[in-house]
């Protein structure tokens, strides 16, 4: 009898013990990892289709989680991207609509005077690493930061380059205008992975490391050590600068080293990663054959990202989704496995997690970009936009299921495309879908008065009609 005793005395224990260990396992907040890439093209990556550039490392690590094929931006240039990224809000909230002035261009090209552009994100919005901080994460920026002045006075415990600066002056020291602590590295992008990399090596769990590197932005600096193993290699759909080649290269070999660092410490399966880009790949450099156009346009080439989420036990990995998303669902996201309420915050983003986790294949709402801006083309000669002139005129989109229509409000031009049958924005067929075009444009103008979207309508004058 006492035998017994004893044995259900360890049994309870055991049973005990491993229910205290399941409940705090449920209990344990997960870390938390955005890669933020600058302007990385849709196809700038292999596990997008790419045949030049070589990405082994970001490849594996999209093998590990669930890849989104109509992952969005929710602009196409970096600073307006990177405040919607960290608010979950439009753009029409934030007021951030490119970078500096938005009358960019010469005025006698520029019909409307545009909306005037927000440089810095307001005290008042509540951002990811604030709200993190405040639930017990240990928070790192790691790159560009390019919102505010200071990311330490934003929720962050510690700074690694950045600032309001949207691009170095040089990848090579002295870097002028990006102030990082110096190491062992000397290139800048290997300089910030370095301490991003000291960072997880000396911090407890949970933390949130929001990994922003400056590549692969300009200016194109090549990693000389690269060069021989681009140099003969046969160009791919209009990829082919052997320089930026060797800084995707190069970047990820950067994001290997910090996958790696998070496996050694047993740290990898209770952290949520997070990769994509802040804008579609700048023309001229990169193309992202069969998308049209670049960075700045509102084509899919501007706006359409890589995208991908890892969460081991959490999302199922080597699997796609053709859902449309956009980087406003990162907050709510991310908010929704860290276990925060946060029932003051509302946001435009959504929750993602019933479809990481494969609970449902289909996710309806229209997504909307708002650009009443004006933005310079590159190249005259070369380019995909709707005019030589400009990247971008002061204009609307949205997406609804696999249809896509584009306003301007310089001459009230519609576009309409249906992205299933014409994924490069091709053929315009708002005259023959009379019908979809309208449903669309009703849609939109609600959203005009819902987010009380600045419409442009003022003549400027200096205007002179070709």
């Amino acid at each position: 009898m006492r035998f017994l005793t004893i044995v259900s005395a360890i049994i309870l224990t055991t049973l005990s013990a491993c229910k205290a260990q399941t409940q705090q396992k449920e209990d344990t907040k997960p870390n938390i990892v955005i890669i933020n890439v600058d302007d990385m093209g849709w196809r700038d990556v292999g596990f997008m289709g790419s045949e030049y550039y070589e990405t082994p490392n970001i490849d594996g690590l999209s093998k590990e989680g669930i890849v989104f094929t109509n992952g969005y931006a929710a602009s196409a240039n970096c600073a307006p991207s990177r405040a919607c990224l960290m608010t979950g809000l439009w753009t029409t909230r934030h007021g951030i609509y490119t970078v500096n002035s938005s009358e960019r261009g010469k005025s006698k090209d520029r019909k409307l005077i545009p909306t005037k552009n927000t440089k810095l994100l307001a005290p008042k919005f509540t951002v990811i690493p604030e709200v993190l901080k405040n639930n017990g994460y240990t928070t790192c920026h790691a790159g560009k930061w390019h919102l505010t002045h200071n990311p330490l006075k934003d929720g962050f415990d510690v700074n690694i380059g950045g600032s309001h600066t949207g691009h170095p002056t040089s990848y090579n020291p002295p870097y002028k205008n990006v102030k990082i602590q110096k190491g062992k590295s000397e290139y800048l992008t290997d300089l910030v992975m370095e301490n991003a990399i000291k960072f997880v090596d000396t911090i407890s769990s949970p933390f949130f490391l929001y990994y922003s590197p400056y590549a692969v932005h300009t200016p194109i600096t090549p990693v000389d050590s690269l060069l021989p193993k681009y140099r003969d290699k046969t160009s791919w759909k209009g990829q082919k600068n052997i320089n930026y080649a060797t800084m995707v290269d190069n970047l990820d070999r950067n994001i290997g080293l910090l996958i790696k660092t998070l496996k050694d410490k047993h740290l990898f399966d209770n952290t949520l990663i997070v990769f994509t880009s802040d804008n579609g790949g700048l023309y001229g450099i990169t193309k992202q054959k069969p998308l049209r156009a670049g960075k700045g346009s509102y084509y899919e080439g501007g706006i359409r990202e890589p995208f991908f989420f890892v969460y081991n036990g959490k999302i199922k990995p080597n699997t796609k989704s053709e859902v449309p998303i956009t980087n406003l669902d990162i907050y709510p996201t991310i908010l929704k496995y860290a276990g925060i309420e946060e029932t003051q915050l509302e946001l435009d983003g959504h929750n993602l997690s019933s479809v990481l986790e494969g609970k449902t294949e289909t996710f309806e709402r229209p997504l909307f970009w708002h650009f009443p801006i004006y933005l310079q083309a590159y190249n005259k000669k070369d380019n995909e936009n709707r005019d030589p002139l400009f990247r971008t005129r002061p204009g609307s989109v949205i997406r609804k299921g696999n249809w896509k229509l584009h306003y301007y409000f310089e001459d009230n031009g519609i576009e309409l495309y249906n992205l299933s049958e014409d994924i490069g924005e091709l053929n315009n067929v708002a005259s023959v879908n009379p019908t979809k075009k309208e449903e669309l444009l009703k849609d939109l103008k609600n959203w005009w008065k819902q987010t009380n979207a600045p419409i442009p309508t003022e003549l400027n004058p200096e205007y002179q009609k070709e």
